[in-house]
């Protein structure tokens, strides 16, 4: 807890015809708001500070790994694009045999889920560095509720409707792809990655 914030008091002499006059002055307490920045500043020099720090070889493959889990959940949302092209295919054909196994039984990504938030998040043995990346993976795999209800709901067969669709899978597909790589590639080279609308979210749930 931040120690309490005590106004300045700050005396002066100030020469007087009759002798010296004491004069006293108090600033007033550092607002709440600049109390909030420089909170937020500590704490991103802290996070730098870790990132600097070395990662164990294990929580980097840890934390590398769990990004698949997002992948393998929403590798349906690359129905079209994949399709489309062959350098795609080539790159997710060694994947093949684990998303069938992911993709097997319907619960589980609820295990996984369950699984990764209870076992990993929450366990207070694993450093913070998986643990954040753990809950990203969390928060991404999340995300794809609303993809999924808007899909369920608006089923066109041609025309407008299905270029939407079609452009709405393959941009929630790529984003996918994009977190995979860079998340995983960066837990590998033991630097914290940060993903865009996941991370404060993550941020949140990891003390």
């Amino acid at each position: 807890m931040a120690a309490p914030l005590h106004p300045l008091s700050i005396s002066l002499l100030i020469p007087h015809s009759n002798g010296q006059l004491s004069l006293s002055l108090r600033s007033f307490p550092l607002s709440r708001k600049t109390h909030f920045r420089n909170s937020s500043a500590r704490r991103r020099r802290i996070e730098a500070k870790a990132q600097g720090d070395s990662v164990d070889p294990p929580d980097r493959l840890i934390s590398a790994v769990c990004y698949f889990y997002p992948f393998f959940d929403g590798i349906q949302y690359g129905k079209y694009v994949i399709t489309q092209f062959s350098a795609l295919q080539v790159l997710i054909q060694p994947l093949v045999p684990a998303i069938r196994i992911f993709k097997g039984f319907p619960l589980n990504g609820f295990l996984v889920f369950l699984t990764l938030y209870f076992v990993v998040v929450r366990n207070q043995n694993f450093s913070r560095f998986v643990r954040f990346n753990t809950m990203q993976a969390i928060v991404l795999d999340v995300l794809l509720i609303f993809p999924d209800l808007l899909e369920r709901s608006f089923q066109p067969r041609e025309g407008l409707g299905l270029d939407v669709v079609m452009s709405l899978d393959s941009t929630v597909f790529l984003f996918l792809l994009v977190s995979l790589l860079y998340g995983s590639s960066s837990c590998l080279l033991g630097q914290l990655p940060r993903l865009p609308i996941v991370a404060d979210a993550a941020d949140r749930q990891v003390f």
